[in-house]
Parts: C-alpha cells; sequence; structure tokens
C-alpha cells in the first residue's frame, strides 16, 4: 500500500513504534539465556558481569539499525562498515544464544534459541527498509504539499494582482469622491462655524445676564443671612440681659429675704433671752424630803431653744456662698462641710460642686 497522506505517514510511524517491544522481549529473553553459558567461561567472583554480553551484542544491533534508518533517511549509504557491523552484531547473537545447547550437543534447543536473535535481526532490517519507506513516502508527500503551496501562491498573487488593480481603481474613484466630500465638508464647517460664533456670543450674553442675576441673589441672602444674624444678635443680647437682670433681681430677694429672717431671729433671740431672764427659779427646802424637780419644762424650754439657736450657722449670700464653694472645691474640702459652713442646703451645695467640675480647665 503506498502512503500518500501525512496522516498514513504519522499511523505508520505509531505501528513502527510498537517493534520496540519485540525488541525489548528479545533482548530480555536473550540475556536469560546466554547469561549461564558466559557465567561458565566467566572467572570466580565475576559470575555477576555475565548479564553484560548479551545486553551488549543484542543492543548494537538495535543500533547499527537504527542508525542505518536515520542515514537512509538522510539520504546516506548505509554500505561497508555499517553493513559489517550489523553482520557481526547478528552473527555474534545468534552464536551466543545457540551456543549453550551447540555445545551439548541439543541441535532442538540450538534451533529453537536461534529464533529469538533471527526475530530481532529480521525486525530490525524490517524497520530499516519500513523506514526507508516512509521516508520516501514523506519527501514524496513533501514535494507534493510544496507543489501544492506553489501553486497556491500563485494563484493568490494572481488574485493580489487583480484585487490590487481592482483597490487602484477604488481608491482613484474614492478621491475624487473624497476631493468633493472635503470641499462640502469645508463650506459646511464654515457655516457650522459661523452658527457656533453666533451661539457663542448668545450664550456668553445669557451666561452673563445668568451671572448679574446670580449675584444679585446672592446679595440678597447675604442681606438676608445679616439680617437674620442681626436680629439673633439681638435676640441673645436681649435674653442675656433679661437673665442678668433675673439674676440681680433674685440676689437682691435673697439678700432682702436674708436679712429679714435674720433681723427676725435676732429678735427672737433677744426676746428669749429677756424671757429666760424675768423667769426666777422657786426655792427648794431642805427639810422636804419628797423629792421635786428643779426646773420646770416650762422654764428650761426656752433657754435651751435659745442656746440652740445661738449656736445655728448664719446663712450666707448666694455671692458669698458661691465663693466658699470654689475655695472648697480647691481645698478638697467636703459638701457637708460647705453646707455647714455657708448655712445653704446640701442639694444646692452639690448643685453647684457640679457646676464647678463642668466646667473645662
Amino acid at each position: 500500500m503506498q502512503l500518500s497522506t501525512q496522516e498514513q505517514v504519522d499511523q505508520a510511524e505509531k505501528v513502527l513504534r510498537l517493534s520496540w517491544v519485540i525488541v525489548f522481549g528479545v533482548i530480555l529473553f536473550s540475556v536469560f539465556t546466554v547469561t549461564p553459558l558466559v557465567e561458565r567461561s566467566t572467572p570466580e567472583g565475576w559470575e555477576w558481569s555475565a548479564p553484560i554480553l548479551p545486553l551488549v551484542v543484542d543492543v548494537a544491533v538495535v543500533i547499527s539499525i537504527r542508525v542505518d534508518a536515520i542515514v537512509s533517511r538522510l539520504g546516506g549509504s548505509t554500505t561497508g562498515w555499517p553493513l559489517a557491523l550489523r553482520v557481526l552484531t547478528g552473527g555474534a547473537s545468534v552464536a551466543l544464544n545457540v551456543g549453550h545447547s551447540a555445545l551439548k550437543g541439543d541441535l532442538v534447543g540450538a534451533l529453537v534459541h536461534t529464533a529469538a536473535p533471527a526475530v530481532l535481526i529480521v525486525v530490525a532490517e524490517a524497520s530499516l527498509k519500513w523506514r526507508k519507506e516512509i521516508a520516501a513516502a514523506t519527501a514524496r508527500i513533501e514535494a507534493e504539499r510544496r507543489e501544492q503551496e506553489d501553486a497556491q501562491r500563485r494563484e493568490h498573487r494572481e488574485r493580489e494582482d487583480r484585487a490590487r488593480a481592482d483597490r487602484e481603481r477604488e481608491q482613484e474613484t474614492r478621491r475624487l469622491e473624497r476631493e468633493r466630500q472635503e470641499r462640502a465638508d469645508r463650506e459646511r464647517r464654515q457655516e457650522q462655524l459661523a452658527d457656533r460664533e453666533r451661539e457663542r456670543e448668545h450664550a456668553a450674553q445669557l451666561a452673563r445676564e445668568e451671572r448679574e442675576h446670580q449675584a444679585r441673589l446672592e446679595a440678597d441672602r447675604e442681606d438676608r443671612a445679616d439680617a437674620r444674624r442681626r436680629e439673633e444678635q439681638d435676640r441673645e443680647d436681649r435674653a442675656r440681659k433679661a437673665e442678668a437682670d433675673r439674676r440681680d433681681r433674685e440676689r437682691r430677694e435673697q439678700e432682702t429675704a436674708r436679712k429679714a429672717k435674720e433681723t427676725a431671729q435676732q429678735a427672737e433671740r433677744e426676746r428669749k433671752a429677756a424671757e429666760a431672764r424675768r423667769v426666777t427659779p422657786a426655792p427648794v427646802s431642805a427639810a422636804v424630803s419628797t423629792p421635786r424637780p428643779a426646773v420646770s419644762a416650762s422654764v428650761s424650754t426656752p433657754a435651751h431653744e435659745t442656746a440652740h439657736d445661738a449656736d445655728k450657722p448664719v446663712k450666707m449670700t448666694e455671692a458669698d456662698a458661691r465663693q466658699a464653694v470654689a475655695d472648697a472645691v480647691r481645698e478638697g474640702r467636703s459638701q457637708r462641710q460647705v453646707a455647714t459652713l455657708t448655712g445653704w442646703s446640701t442639694g444646692w451645695v452639690a448643685a453647684r460642686f457640679k457646676e464647678l467640675e463642668e466646667v473645662p480647665a
């Protein structure tokens, strides 16, 4: 069968690669067959080297035929020394395989052991022939492919020449059309430039009017904002003034109340002192054995109250109390001590402590 396509050549190459299975099997069989023969002729202690000789001989057969195939594919000569190497390695392989049986006079064994090297030699020679055929087919297919490519290139050049002539005619036609279009475009651009100039002037006028309008609006907004700020400032000033007046009024009322209370307390203390001076204790007889109370409740109570009122602290003014709270905070005194000192309630003193603690340092 003639190989006519590259696909067939590739398939033949794949099948031919299977011949290496045969070569490997033959070499393995040859090693097992020849090793006992070589061991009989090997000095004692070197029996381990017996498998090397059959392996080298069979590999030399394969290499010689494989190299001949490569040289043949490249167009070189496979006669002379290459032929002598093939004959020598093939004969050595046959002799080694049949040597053991021949020494024992076993003709049948010699024929049986001839099969392995014969198959190796024939497969190698057949592979050489097949590879030559494949090489020839490949060269023929390559030549046909080059001829086909040359024909395609010529046809392609002819098509390109025709297309070039058509393109030149089309280019000339397009050039003329382009020149006409360019003239029309220039005229249209000039008209568009004039229209854009008029539009720019109109847009500039509108933008100028818009800016003036925005400036007026911004001025109005600023005026309104200033008015609002002034109104807010006036309200804040009035509120601060009202708060200051309220505080002054409260302070005056508290001062008036404090003075009135102090006056009342002083009058009450003077009245109780006068009553205590007017009361005289009743005489007590020493001969009376029945015990009697030394002082009546009506007499002792005013004196006790008078002494208690005398020990009660006077309430400071709010300003003095606030100053006393500030001093106490700096000195580290307790709120109860400040309340006792100022005469104000512990709740009021705690509120003033909290105000001073919230003030940032």
